[in-house]
């Protein structure tokens, strides 16, 4: 399989670009699924070591369903699937235009929640908007084994998240084992609590925040995603989970930036406009960079030709 990897603000993007796996037609949903069921070892051959990380998020380029979108993309992780990825639809962008697939300005993408759109300002600058993003129950508390109750807001960002009101720990890379600690303990709770995103949706993103360190930055975060890894960068469903909350408190009005800053100091630049079904639509703004580009080789014999599980 070839392939192209990029960091979208430290977090990193690979996209599948000849080789993968043939899904055939049908919608992304569907596809997806079918992934999933039929040909998952490819997954994990891509996404775990020894030829992947943890952190690492793929995408998996696809024919798409619709002649205003320049490509369908499947995103995937070390554990499963995801429905859609802000900082991988940034580094897809970056790596299409690389290619030379797609030109500055607006081009769209077809994702298993739905169609995005993305805003190529320069080789390395994206604004990704957003599927339609929301709060779903607010102030909701869970009690955490060896860890006390928490309060906090479950939203839709493209991705199901629970936003903890504070944190248990300052936000920096030093307390980077307390803080996933902390969010895996929430995240199970969370599953035996039966306390769940809309229509039984498994909330599998956990979302800490406090105070930015950077002057002009509006808050930091911390973010731990499907499969126990933290997103080293904002997160672009996290943060747009959080700008929906935001706009549904009242607390931020459309078309103002909200800047966010992730664990390691990296940033995206968000808003929202409001459609005219009056959903809450979010934009964010954030920058990727190539990293290598090569093949990925499974030998007859290894042992571990799909990954290390």
């Amino acid at each position: 399989m070839r392939f192209i990897d990029s960091h979208t603000e430290g977090e990193p993007t690979r996209v599948i670009i000849a080789g993968g796996p043939d899904l055939g037609s049908g919608s992304m949903q569907q596809r997806i699924e079918r992934f999933a069921r039929d040909f998952d070892p490819v997954r994990r051959a891509i996404n775990l070591e020894p030829r992947g990380s943890d952190a690492l998020v793929g995408a998996l380029l696809v024919e798409p369903t619709r002649d205003d979108c320049a490509a369908g993309i499947l995103f995937f992780n070390n554990t499963g699937y995801l429905g859609m990825c802000g900082h991988g639809t940034i580094g897809t962008a970056v790596t299409l235009a690389y290619l030379g697939k797609i030109g500055p300005g607006v081009s769209k993408f077809e994702t298993p929640v739905g169609v995005v759109s993305i805003d190529l300002i320069d080789a390395n600058t994206v604004t990704v908007r957003n599927v339609a993003s929301y709060r779903h129950r607010s102030d909701v508390t869970v009690d955490v084994p060896d860890y006390g109750t928490v309060t906090g807001d479950i939203a839709w960002g493209g991705n199901w998240f629970f936003l903890a009101k504070g944190t248990p720990c300052p936000i920096n890379l030093g307390n980077e084992r307390a803080l996933t600690d902390a969010a895996l303990k929430i995240q199970q709770a969370l599953r035996d609590q039966g306390i769940s995103g809309r229509d039984g949706g498994e909330i599998d993103h956990i979302e800490f925040f406090s105070e930015a360190l950077s002057h002009d930055a509006n808050s930091r975060n911390f973010v731990l995603c499907p499969g126990g890894a933290y997103d080293r960068s904002p997160c672009g469903t996290g943060t747009s989970a959080k700008i929906a909350c935001l706009a549904d408190a009242g607390a931020l009005a459309p078309d103002t930036d909200w800047i966010q800053e992730s664990v390691i100091g990296s940033r995206f630049i968000a808003r929202y406009s409001l459609n005219d079904q009056g959903e809450i639509i979010p934009s964010i703004t954030g920058r990727a960079f190539i990293c290598s580009e090569g093949s990925l080789i499974q030998q007859p014999g290894d042992p571990f030709a799909e990954g290390i599980s």
